[in-house]
């Protein structure tokens, strides 16, 4: 116990004396006053006074174990700082507040700092999302103005032809390579998807003479009009005969391009004077009469009365012509179009004891008096009865024809005052039986419903010229009543209007 004791007291000993090397100058100053003063005091004084500082030596050291010591460390500093000198195991309130200011100004720069990354961040995105759709602009424009041009022709100058060859079973995408290849259009899969959006789905096979001056919708839709099966030569233009024309008509109608696309292709190399000097001149149809037998055995003589041979021979369609096409070669083609459109029903002809000739007669006026196809079929029923009776056609279209105005816009009252006393061999008010020869060119309708008429007792019609209507009647008092209804009474009515 003593040991320990002793112990203590070295230890305390100790730290005091550590103590007072940590003491600065003036308290180690102070302290010495102090020791002088105690020597002066008595004795008794002392010991009573050194038993009380043991005991609270002895208090402090147990103080000093039970609680971690602070033991105050100072060192040398710079001038600024020794106002604040920092000590360990501390922590000053006045230390605190600089840091506190430090960290806020700290978390306002930082706010700062994101608040300006997140505007750079916003511009960069918009400057991304602006590039992107001005991409997205200048590839829609390109795009679209790339696509307009392919739609467009390779040279709208081009008047040089190229034959091209379309094989059965091409696709759309293989037309267009085609194409391509020969310098026709500007881009295959422009072709393709130009087909896909059209419907365009039925190309046909064959060869084609093709313009590079033709744009993309041109040549898809003569594509779909089918090729020939060989090469032919190239064609530069057309000519269309309506129905019912007559020749004269027809001479007129040639001298017109009807695929033409400006003034300067509004015309054939075709006149009139030089297609009736054609189509008068013997030598010529005796050649035709020849190549066509059966169409024109039974051809009118030149002494017959009528004013054309081949009046009514000529089929009405659309023909086309070349480069080095002719007059000969065009009405050769409309001949050969009249010759196999009737090449089904001469056998039926024939067994009729009908000609050739006059089922072109008869169809001619049918032509004009009927304009639909069963109103021609009832109307050739009533030409057949009354040729069975002897009785005269009394058409006034052989009268409009014999007086030159054939084919010109007739009124209601003119075609009731028509002179049915004309002396001429188309009169056939007068005259028993049919006309010399056609007075147009019949549709295949009217030779249809000519060869195949409805069976019917009718005897007479009148037609409304105005109106297309066909009026039909078996006795002449009907066929008077319907006169009176349909032509007089709108006379009348126009008359009075008039005044």
């Amino acid at each position: 116990m003593l040991g320990i004791m002793m112990k203590e007291v070295k230890f305390l000993t100790e730290k005091s004396q550590d103590k007072e090397k940590n003491l600065s100058f003036k308290e180690q100053i102070l302290k010495d006053l102090a020791g002088e003063k105690e020597e002066q005091t008595p004795s008794s004084t002392s010991q009573s006074e050194a038993d009380a500082a043991s005991a609270k030596e002895t208090a402090a050291a147990e103080d000093f174990e039970a609680r971690p010591a602070s033991v105050d460390v100072s060192y040398k500093v710079a001038e600024n700082e020794k106002a604040h000198p920092q000590v360990y195991g501390r922590v000053d309130e006045e230390d605190k507040k600089p840091n506190e200011v430090l960290s806020r100004a700290n978390r306002a720069n930082n706010t700062v700092k994101k608040k300006r990354q997140n505007t750079l961040a916003r511009r960069i995105m918009t400057t991304v999302l602006l590039i992107v759709l001005l991409g997205l602009v200048v590839t829609g424009v390109v795009g679209y103005t790339y696509v307009s041009s392919a739609l467009k022709p390779v040279d709208a100058n081009a008047t040089e032809y190229v034959t091209v060859e379309v094989p059965e079973g091409s696709s759309s995408k293989q037309i267009g390579e085609i194409l391509e290849k020969k310098g026709l259009i500007k881009n295959a899969q422009v072709f393709s998807l130009y087909s896909k959006i059209k419907s365009f789905n039925n190309y046909q096979s064959g060869y084609y003479n093709l313009q590079k001056s033709m744009d993309l919708d041109t040549i898809a839709r003569q594509l779909q009009e089918g090729g020939t099966d060989t090469p032919q030569p190239p064609v530069v233009g057309k000519v269309t005969i309506p129905e019912g024309y007559t020749l004269e008509q027809i001479a007129e109608a040639v001298t017109v391009n009807a695929a033409a696309t400006s003034k300067k292709t509004s015309k054939t190399p075709f006149s009139k004077d030089d297609f009736l000097a054609k189509v008068q001149d013997e030598a010529f149809i005796s050649k035709m009469a020849a190549k066509y037998p059966q169409l024109l055995g039974t051809l009118p003589s030149k002494d017959s009365g009528v004013k054309y041979r081949l009046e009514g021979y000529l089929f009405p369609a659309t023909y086309n012509y070349g480069e080095d096409a002719d007059l000969e070669s065009l009405i050769d083609q409309m001949l050969g179009a009249m010759n196999t459109n009737l090449s089904s029903y001469y056998s039926t002809i024939e067994a009729k004891n009908l000609t050739v000739n006059e089922v072109l007669t008869l169809a001619s006026l049918v032509e004009k008096e009927g304009s639909t196809d069963q109103d021609r079929k009832d109307i050739a029923s009533v030409f057949y009865n009354r040729l069975n009776q002897a009785m005269p056609l009394q058409s006034n279209i052989a009268i409009l024809y014999a007086q030159g105005k054939l084919g010109k816009k007739t009124t209601l009252k003119e075609d009731a005052e028509i002179d049915t006393n004309i002396d001429s061999p188309f009169n056939v008010y007068k005259k028993e039986g049919l006309m010399p020869g056609p007075v147009d060119s019949p549709s295949l309708s009217a030779l249809e419903a000519t060869i195949n008429p409805s069976k019917t007792d009718y005897l007479y019609f009148v037609a409304n010229v105005e109106t297309g209507a066909v009026y039909f009647a078996n006795t002449y008092e009907e066929h008077a009543k319907n006169v009176e209804e349909h032509v007089n009474s709108k006379l009348t009515q126009s008359s009075s209007s008039s005044n």
